[in-house]
């Protein structure tokens, strides 16, 4: 009874803290400051905080009640997000708060909450990881949250307000959040069956393995439930809609591809959908723009959007899978176009590729001028190419404008550190390919002139004559655009539609399962998924 009496009385003293909280009332207990002190002997920001308010409660006075229980509910939501819940974990929290015998406990408490509400501020709103640290393709630079000001704010304002605006505001990222938690469950209820064993599957085909396909895609949604076992009208249309929702040739038929992705498993889903959301957190300070072009590397698709619709879309080529040459992650502003564009080999192109050739055959690529340091077109007799290395040779290649041109007729210039843009191709054919991962990291258009008229229409009313008489010149030539348009080459493997159904593509690169290690070593763990 003495140790009960005891901890009720502990607990009282906790509920009414001597700390200041006002200017009325005493300054804080030596104990609860000394430990505050201690704590943040190596927190200069944090430190700073405190010293300048008189070492005042933020989260374990009884006056901060309220702010205490915004941050723990929004620290019990951490998982939902793919966050690495430890880090702040909210249980963890409480079960300090009631065991918190003395002054000297509750200050490190304090801080211990303190930094929990930062780093759970931080992960939540701009992401747990650095990008390019996760993979060097990934250029965002990525704006952290100022410590000492969202103090301020959570001080100041509605704690839960602050903590319900700090995730990204896109819907996309709500809509991936109730995705994760649907498949979530769906695992918890044992998933979506055991994998389609078949090589191949089509209309008029019967046996187990088509009883397998079909209940994998009743699963997860595509079929109503039945017990017929042949692979009929029914089947064939679930398939094809799987298969759209997949960045698959929607035929209706499960060839070796389109089973692949059926047999992907729920728990890499998941996976997909917490780097995806990530991602997105990188990219909270970045302004898409009422009007903006999105190219998704792995859907191998370019997109115009104005106002959140699509108001034009184009197949894509992207890099090749290979280092050097995979298409980075980064976000500009389109300013200009080019049309009969002459293309500058760029450097790496020419020192690993064409500089052997023409060491071994000064007439090789012919089709290529050398060029001087001022751009001027150099004979070449005149070049003995064997006397040099690929780090001293001083020239360029240049293809002027052809029909030929690698450029094809039209590119489409956000000047760029990494020389990227988007163009035309005489490779049509490249394009009737699923997979299409094929250039040197500039991006290729199937529809360049459509994607032109698109883009000068809205300083033009007629953007297709506009083009034509520049393109019937055969000079090359800049068309500025009167407002500049944001580009964003991304990355996304699950992305919702606007309507909010799920579509998901191949890690094509490898990078969202370089990404999501990095988060499984940081800290994050998915309920029923394994790393």
């Amino acid at each position: 009874m003495r140790r009960m009496g005891a901890a009720l009385l502990l607990s009282a003293a906790l509920a009414l803290p001597p700390l200041a909280s006002g200017a009325q009332q005493a300054p804080a207990a030596a104990p609860f400051l000394q430990a505050v002190a201690a704590a943040l002997a190596e927190d200069a920001a944090l430190g700073d905080f405190y010293r300048a308010r008189g070492y005042r409660t933020l989260w374990t006075g009884a006056e901060d009640a309220a702010r205490r229980a915004a941050l723990l509910s929004a620290l019990d939501g951490a998982a939902a997000h793919g966050l690495p819940v430890a880090r702040y974990d909210s249980a963890a929290l409480r079960a300090a708060y009631a065991a918190a015998l003395t002054e000297g406990d509750r200050g490190r408490l304090e801080v211990r909450m303190s930094r929990a509400f930062l780093d759970y501020a931080s992960d939540v709103a701009t992401g747990v990881l650095d990008p390019e640290k996760a993979d060097a393709g990934i250029h965002r630079e990525v704006t952290r949250l100022d410590p000492l000001r969202l103090l301020a704010q959570v001080e100041k304002g509605d704690p839960v307000a602050l903590l319900r605006a700090l995730p990204p505001r896109a819907p996309e990222y709500a809509r991936l959040m109730k995705e994760k938690l649907q498949l979530e469950s769906r695992i918890a209820s044992g998933g979506w069956g055991l994998p389609v064993a078949a090589a191949a599957l089509g209309p008029g085909d019967t046996g187990p393995a088509v009883v397998a396909l079909r209940d994998r895609l009743v699963a997860m949604g595509y079929l109503r439930r039945s017990s017929t076992a042949v692979y009929d009208a029914a089947l064939q249309a679930a398939v094809q809609r799987f298969q759209i929702d997949h960045g698959l040739q929607a035929d209706g038929r499960a060839d070796e591809a389109t089973l692949a992705e059926v047999n992907v498993a729920p728990e890499d889903r998941v996976k997909s959908i917490v780097v995806a959301m990530e991602r997105l957190r990188w990219m909270h300070d970045t302004v898409r723009g009422a009007r903006h072009i999105w190219v998704n590397q792995p859907d191998f698709t370019a997109k115009i959007v104005d106002h959140g619709k699509v108001t034009f879309q184009t197949r894509a080529v992207i890099g090749k899978n290979v280092p050097d040459q995979r298409s980075p992650e980064f976000s500009d502003e389109m300013d200009h176009l080019v049309i009969n564009p002459s293309w500058g080999v760029p450097r790496s192109i020419i020192v690993k590729e064409y500089l052997p050739l023409l060491q071994r055959n000064p007439n090789a690529v012919s089709h290529l001028q050398v060029i001087d340091r001022n751009g001027r077109v150099v004979p070449r007799g005149a070049v003995n190419f064997a006397a040099y290395s690929a780090r001293s040779f001083p020239f360029g290649l240049r293809q002027p404008p052809s029909d030929g041109n690698a450029l094809g007729k039209v590119k489409f210039m956000f000047p760029n550190p990494y020389n990227i843009y988007l163009h035309d191709t005489p490779a049509k054919e490249l394009f009737d390919h699923e997979v299409r991962a094929y250039s040197h990291g500039c991006i290729r258009l199937a529809d360049p002139f459509d994607f032109a008229y698109a883009l000068l229409a809205a300083q033009s009313d007629d953007p297709k004559g506009l083009f034509q008489s520049h393109l019937d010149s055969d000079r090359e030539t800049v068309v500025k655009f009167q407002e500049k348009l944001p580009v964003h080459l991304v990355y996304f493997t699950a992305w919702p539609t606007a309507k909010g159904e799920m579509t998901y593509r191949r890690d094509i690169y490898g990078r969202d399962g370089r990404i999501f290690d990095a988060l499984t070593e940081a800290g994050v763990a998915l309920r029923g998924v394994q790393g």
